[in-house]
């Protein structure tokens, strides 16, 4: 039989990059096919922070901070919570991946180039017992030049593996169609769309000016997940999450739909955990969009109190950056699909960081000045260019206002100014005292700690309602789609697996469409940091397992 490739691989993220790369180290020749421009390749790693989750790590120990194989995989387990008998293969490639970022991840990273910040993050706190959700210790790493320098070693082999004849770039490919001849799947067909400048990650045109048909030995999906497809969000949105958003934000591009998972699943790959997905709360309407619902994270800092949509505190560890899924449950079980952070001038400027390559310009061009600037400003240009044109922000020299100016957002007398007034004058009588009940304001005191969050992610804590600390700020925040946490089912070679946990001869998958890993390395929770990894680690294996496979 006359094949085009020994690979096709379907998605040009860092998950389909990864395994490209892979198979161009073996010598392997390729197809790399994507629906979008060439302009958008990397997928949605370009746009992230870069953020990767390291154990035991130089730049931990230069923080004092003590990490071990043994509490990253308690905090993982602890986290993902596996109940299910189909998280046999998570739990597999959740302790293979643990072991991963805990053995030669950063060194196989620092031979490509990839450098990262010294400052180590605390994402995902958790809250709750030992055994529980969330990070005992910082573990969120920024690669130095975030989501884009992450990618750049990546499609620097690949486009190496283009000069050698190896890869094949094929843009505005859209597959539609997975078959099998001779008992293996080897043939992809779909769509071929017209040509589009669209700038990356905007709408591309879905005009159709062709059919193609190509045949390989194997074949790796790395097409992503569902979170620009709301109407999908919403199908496969889990009971215990309460109701599904009538308003989500998207963090996401639109082309971001979960539709290979269906033509995968047609082909007979199993789908799993299909209703474990993760979702930010702290999202905010994008000023300058570049998709549909453009929606972008606040990475917030501990201090801001949290109210939810009436002006009520979020119960105890709902604290910002300490369990996300948990607070998301908790939101929608209120019958409104936002809340606020209430907080002042001192906070936002020491607190607030937004996530995204683009909203961390210091970062992503590698400028050691420009991070300097941004640490010595009141308030960082990009945070300041949401409180002036975000639609969001309500900032006021008093509460009294801006209990107003909260209340004219939403349309609706939510805020009562006497109750919240009541809730803020009790937790700054706190704050004077040593000594306190008041849980969010011992995780302060904690996080401060830290060095790393003393000096660039705590205020210290005093009142809100200080004049000095002002003016005040409210921000409306919404849900921010994002990633899902199931998806193909794989073993540790990224073996795409039947309905009855064989092999699919011929079919692999990686990155999101595999839930990173198995169809779900996460579990029910994520550490953060890990979305990234995923895709390198399974992207990785796929290509290396698809490189002994054929011949």
């Amino acid at each position: 039989m006359a094949y085009d490739a020994d690979v096709i691989v379907i998605g040009a993220g860092l998950a389909g990059l990864a395994a490209t790369a892979e198979l161009v180290d073996a010598g392997r020749k390729v197809v790399l096919l994507d629906q979008e421009p060439e302009q958008s390749i990397g997928g949605q790693a370009h746009w992230s922070f870069g953020g990767l989750f390291f154990v035991d790590s130089p730049e931990q120990r230069r923080m004092r901070i003590k990490d071990s194989h043994a509490l990253a995989l308690q905090d993982w387990l602890g986290t993902a919570g596996f109940d299910r008998e189909e998280d046999r293969w998570p739990r597999k490639w959740a302790e293979a991946y643990v072991d991963f970022a805990a053995g030669e991840k950063r060194a196989w990273l620092h031979r490509q180039g990839v450098r990262f910040f010294p400052v180590v993050g605390w994402a995902e706190r958790g809250g709750y017992d030992a055994n529980g959700h969330g990070n005992s210790v910082p573990r969120f790493h920024i690669t130095w030049g975030t989501g884009p320098g992450l990618v750049a070693p990546f499609e620097r082999r690949v486009r190496e593996g283009v000069a050698r004849g190896l890869v094949q770039l094929r843009f505005r490919h859209r597959v539609t169609g997975l078959g099998s001849s001779a008992g293996s799947l080897d043939t992809v067909t779909g769509e071929i769309l017209e040509p589009s400048d669209a700038e990356r990650g905007a709408a591309s045109s879905r005009e159709v000016t062709g059919a193609f048909e190509l045949k390989a030995q194997a074949v790796i999906v790395t097409s992503g997940g569902i979170g620009g497809n709301h109407d999908l969000v919403r199908a496969q949105w889990p009971k215990r999450l309460g109701t599904p958003p009538r308003k989500m934000l998207s963090g996401v591009p639109a082309h971001v739909d979960g539709l290979m998972l269906g033509i995968a699943e047609r082909a007979g790959a199993s789908h799993i955990n299909r209703d474990r997905m993760w979702h930010y709360t702290e999202g905010i309407e994008n000023w300058n969009p570049i998709w549909a619902k453009h929606g972008i994270r606040i990475l917030p800092g501990p201090s801001s109190i949290w109210l939810d949509a009436r002006g009520r505190r979020l119960p105890v560890p709902l604290f910002p950056g300490f369990d996300t899924l948990g607070t998301l449950e908790h939101i929608m079980r209120t019958g409104h699909d936002h809340t606020w952070f209430v907080l002042d001038r001192k906070i936002i400027g020491k607190e607030f960081a937004l996530s995204g390559s683009e909203q961390n310009p210091d970062l992503t061009g590698k400028s050691v000045r420009d991070v300097f600037v941004r640490a010595r400003a009141d308030v960082p240009a990009p945070v300041k260019a949401f409180m002036d044109k975000g639609v969001d922000f309500v900032v006021e020299k008093d509460l009294g206002a801006l209990v107003r100016g909260m209340n004219e957002l939403t349309g609706d007398e939510l805020i009562d100014e006497a109750e919240l007034r009541r809730q803020i004058t009790a937790r700054d009588r706190e704050v004077a005292n040593p000594f306190t009940k008041d849980l969010q304001v011992t995780a302060i005191r904690g996080a401060r700690k830290y060095l790393g969050d003393k000096l660039i992610r705590t205020a210290a804590p005093h009142r809100l309602l200080d004049p000095k600390a002002g003016p005040l700020i409210a921000v409306r925040l919404g849900i921010l789609t994002r990633k899902s946490l199931g998806g193909l089912e794989t073993d540790l070679s990224s073996r795409v697996l039947d309905g009855s946990g064989n092999p699919l001869p011929g079919l692999y998958a990686a990155g999101e469409a595999a839930g990173f890993g198995g169809g779900g390395v996460h579990g029910y929770r994520s550490l953060e940091g890990t979305f990234l990894g995923g895709c390198l680690f399974s992207g990785r294996a796929a290509g290396r397992a698809a490189a002994g496979a054929v011949s």
